[in-house]
């Protein structure tokens, strides 16, 4: 008989982090916990970014039937808009969504330790009294004899309180200020900066863009204060409040549109204003709800962590300030190629965005479950959550390919009644269709990788991607103009999802444990 203490042990094989993206593939449409608690994060949350681009093509719709010019004109003013307000709100929300989670998971675990102390403390008590107290004497005062302390009921009874949650309160004055900085950038700034995206004097585009630019600009401090205020609500997990704050503003801007736009005569200038009030009618809504929550007056300036959210921040502003350079860059030249193409480049956009957003919805679950987790140092609820919103993204973007595709070609009519653009619509429909499934990977990576609080690489990698996009675009532009912004935005993605993909699958960063 052979002696067992020579017999090896037996092992098994760690797999190479890359098989992270495949781990429980067969249960990537299963509705277990994991799956029930991403799609009540993320369809709330999807449908809220949904609802704002779709209010922006209904009003995009409206324009259209104005004329080419106005859609040409109000297409370069929320390029610009769009941009500005990213790189003012965009790292102030994904870190809040991050800080909020964690503060308020490592809340709800002292909370729960407390709890279970003071349960200690009665059990001890009652034994020091020689007997332990039933129901019936529970509701009567125990009072204890000498020095010691008069208890009552209450005293255990644990009072709804609001949070204390110091990165909201934070979000919030930051959000408020940014927006004020912005309406007075874009009013004041608004010539030079449609200038630089190809509207000069002369064009008959200026004064159109002008108009819907500056009264724009008066709802920058709802927008960037109702984002702050949605990044908070994601934190805790909440995105129904988001939803119904968003579909009552939208339906709101639809309905003055309607007004202002046709009944009042107004044209962009009337769709710039319903914009505008329905952004505050957004604000007030969630203002009023998160007060009922959190205590936004913290106890002192050093609670706010104004200089972690700054350092962090600093990071993401370059991520997106790279980021959204490429896409500002390509309405840019869409715009020097004239007003027809401009006009198609825009609803192409708008729908291209409009799609590739809905992933957003689960980058937030992603976001909010794996910060949690990190927070709890639960690293295999963490892969498990990672893993199962980047395979349900990458289904999601084939449905959508399929549905981007049929529905664009047959519904620009809703858009435009032009015939050349519409047929450069139809032009485009192979790049907005075919990348949404690359679209879905990159931006559920954004909210892998902020759940993982790894805002470094994201801010890097980004700033990588988008030297050699932009290059890409310079080249293709000159070489196939509208076909080839097309294809510089296609490789933009790909190279965004393939920097995700390397980060996770090579195990390094937060990801190092999957090597162990």
């Amino acid at each position: 008989m052979a002696d067992e203490s020579c017999v090896a042990p037996i092992e098994t094989k760690k797999l190479h982090p890359i098989f992270v993206f495949f781990k429980d593939i067969r249960l990537v449409l299963k509705m277990d916990l994991l799956g029930k608690e991403i799609l009540t994060i993320a369809v709330p949350a999807a449908m809220a970014f949904a609802a704002d681009p779709v209010a922006s093509l209904i009003d995009t719709a409206f324009i259209g039937h104005i004329g080419p010019v106005e859609i040409a004109a109000v297409g370069v003013s929320i390029a610009i808009f769009n941009q500005v307000s990213k790189v003012a709100i965009f790292p102030l929300v994904s870190i809040t969504t991050s800080f909020v989670a964690e503060e308020e998971t490592i809340e709800r675990l002292s909370n729960k330790v407390g709890k279970e102390l003071m349960k200690d403390d009665v059990k001890l008590e009652n034994l020091e009294n020689g007997s332990t107290l039933n129901a019936e004497k529970n509701k009567k005062l125990a009072i204890v004899d000498g020095p010691k302390t008069t208890i009552t009921p209450n005293k255990f009874k644990f009072k709804k309180q609001k949070r204390n949650i110091p990165s909201a309160s934070t979000a919030l004055l930051i959000g408020a200020v940014l927006g004020v900085l912005e309406t007075i950038l874009l009013v004041f700034l608004a010539e030079p900066l449609l200038s630089l995206m190809g509207v000069r004097h002369g064009s008959k585009m200026l004064l159109p863009a002008h108009k819907y630019l500056t009264l724009r600009a008066l709802g920058a401090p709802a927008v960037l204060l109702s984002l702050a205020m949605q990044g908070v609500f994601r934190g805790f997990k909440d995105t129904k409040t988001p939803l119904y704050a968003t579909v009552i503003g939208d339906v709101t801007n639809i309905i003055l549109d309607l007004i202002l736009i046709f009944a009042c005569n107004l044209g962009v200038s009337g769709a710039a204003i319903a914009h505008v009030l329905s952004q505050y009618v957004i604000s007030m809504i969630l203002l009023v709800k998160l007060m009922n929550q959190v205590d936004l007056l913290p106890p002192s300036l050093k609670a706010l962590q104004l200089s972690r959210f700054l350092k962090n921040g600093l990071l993401l502003l370059f991520k997106v300030l790279a980021a959204t350079s490429c896409v500002t860059l390509a309405a840019s030249l869409a715009t020097r190629l004239g007003t027809t193409p401009m006009a198609a480049f825009q609803i192409c956009l708008q729908v291209w965005l409009t799609s590739s957003l809905l992933a957003d919805g689960l980058a937030v679950a992603g976001q909010a479950i794996i910060a949690s987790s990190f927070a709890e140092k639960n690293y295999e609820k963490a892969t498990a959550a990672a893993a199962r919103v980047l395979q349900m993204g990458f289904i999601m973007g084939l449905g959508l390919a399929v549905l981007v595709g049929v529905g664009l070609q047959f519904g620009s009519g809703m858009f435009t009644k032009d015939i050349n653009v519409k047929h450069i619509i139809t032009i485009g429909i192979p790049f907005v269709a075919g990348t949404q499934p690359i679209n879905s990977i990159a931006f559920i990576f954004d909210g892998v990788n902020f759940g993982a609080s790894d805002f470094a690489f994201s801010a890097y990698s980004m700033i990588v991607v988008a030297i050699m996009s932009i290059g890409s675009l310079l080249a293709l532009y000159k070489v196939g103009g509208f076909v080839g912004i097309w294809i510089a935005l296609s490789i933009f993605m790909g190279l965004r999802a393939i920097a995700g993909i390397w980060r996770m699958g090579t195990g390094t960063g937060p990801w190092a444990f999957l090597k162990k």
